[in-house]
């Protein structure tokens, strides 16, 4: 056994021994990052079936279904021939025919990259296994199992936090300290981000303010203030000035260099009636309305033709638009009817799996799989998929040889058998 486990994870690798012993042959312990899940698997491997043959993987996402499964037989049997052209539980089934190994433990952790084709194959083995296999996964979320027993990795409590920080750290606050306490409630009982203490950064920095630093920001507020006044009355001199030095002079009356009445009178025939003199104020008056604008008249027709403008830009721009296409959101009756017709225990090749309705359009079209070839839609993680299978197969041997006539292009996006049974399961959450 390791040297320390907090209670609570003890008591928890003791469950899961226990539900094996219920006849639960796999079971998939779920928790967010940072809980412990990698040191639990650990534990209890160590400490439990210690008369079992044990085989401990640690899956990433650069491993290949084929290098998973050479390491689980290698080490469940002594120098297994693995043929990689075969899956994992036909070469399970075939050692076993060879040399016996006993009972297994297969522990898993990284669950998250998994294939579903190894899930299907870890589900069946569990099931089907002629001698005792049991199978324990570590991952961060829900795996695609049908018959599955899901135990969660709860966070450490406050008490069991202060004891995994006290077997790491010789000193440490008093419980009393704010900023332990602000540090143990963030925390949210996440062992990793536990044992990131930092007790030289973490450290209340108390200083004593100085009593006289109020008259310096008074004195910076009566600066600020003083320069605002300024500033205003600065603004006010200037527009009156500025309208002063822009006033327009008021026009000057011209005056004649002869009477009106000189002329009136040298021009006018004897015995004929006096011409009216037309005083020069009479005159500049009249000359100022005859050059007088009208303002109002001269705005609305600049807005008219301001309206005109803009309308005639907005019909350009929408005649050189091209029509947008419509894309098909919605999902085809006629597939998915195709698909919950089909018997449960088929088998079909998911070829492709896209966000954008349009690449699997272009997907079947490249490889004119039309006929032979089906989408549906499913929703993971919020968002909606388009899944491509194809062919339909009454066992996983129509379908292999199936898979040998895929063209080579296909064949570089590794696709893989699905039962139609999980097809409708992904179909029926469109709908939820």
């Amino acid at each position: 056994m390791q040297s320390q486990i907090l209670p609570s994870r003890a008591a928890l690798v003791d469950r899961i021994a226990l539900q094996f012993e219920y006849g639960q042959n796999l079971i998939v312990l779920l928790g967010t990052s940072g809980l412990g899940k990698s040191y639990m698997l650990e534990t209890f491997i160590t400490d439990k079936y210690n008369d079992f043959n044990k085989a401990f993987v640690q899956v990433t996402g650069k491993m290949t279904d084929t290098q998973l499964m050479s390491q689980l037989l290698e080490q469940s049997f002594n120098a297994p021939l693995v043929d990689h052209n075969l899956s994992l539980s036909e070469n399970y089934y075939q050692l076993l025919q060879q040399q016996t190994c006993g009972p297994c433990l297969w522990v898993l952790d990284g669950g998250r990259h998994l294939s579903e084709e190894i899930l299907i194959e870890l589900e069946s083995l569990a099931k089907m296994s002629p001698s005792t296999l049991y199978i324990m996964v570590a991952s961060q979320s829900k795996l695609f199992f049908n018959d599955v027993v899901e135990i969660y990795l709860e966070p450490l409590s406050l008490r069991e936090s202060k004891q995994l920080m006290s077997w790491y750290f010789t000193a440490l606050p008093y419980d009393e300290d704010p900023v332990f306490q602000t540090f143990l409630s963030e925390a949210r009982g996440n062992p990793s981000l536990l044992l990131a203490w930092q007790p030289t950064e973490h450290v209340a920095d108390f200083t004593v303010k100085d009593k006289v630093s109020w008259r310096l920001h008074l004195l910076t507020l009566l600066l600020i203030i003083m320069f605002l006044i300024i500033g205003l009355l600065y603004k006010s001199n200037m527009t009156q000035w500025w309208q002063q030095y822009h006033q327009q002079e008021q026009p000057e009356l011209l005056t004649l260099a002869i009477p009106v009445s000189e002329v009136s009178n040298r021009l006018m025939p004897p015995n004929e009636a006096p011409i009216p003199q037309i005083l020069p104020d009479v005159i500049n008056e009249t000359k100022l309305k005859e050059h007088q604008n009208d303002v109002p008249a001269i705005m609305q027709s600049l807005k008219k033709a301001s309206v005109e403008t803009e309308r005639l830009a907005t019909n350009i721009k929408i005649a050189e638009e091209p029509p947008k296409p419509q894309v098909k959101n919605e999902q085809s009756d006629v597939e998915k009817n195709w698909y919950l017709q089909q018997p449960t225990h088929h088998i079909v090749i998911q070829l492709l799996a896209v966000t954008q309705q349009q690449i699997s359009i272009e997907f079947m079209t490249k490889y004119e799989l039309e006929g032979e070839a089906y989408t549906y839609q499913t929703k993971r993680n919020n968002k909606i998929w388009w899944v491509v299978t194809f062919g339909n197969f009454a066992s996983l041997e129509d379908a292999k040889l199936a898979m040998k006539t895929l063209p080579s292009d296909i064949l570089k996006n590794k696709p893989f058998y699905k039962k139609i049974s999980k097809i409708k399961q992904e179909i029926a959450l469109v709908d939820q």
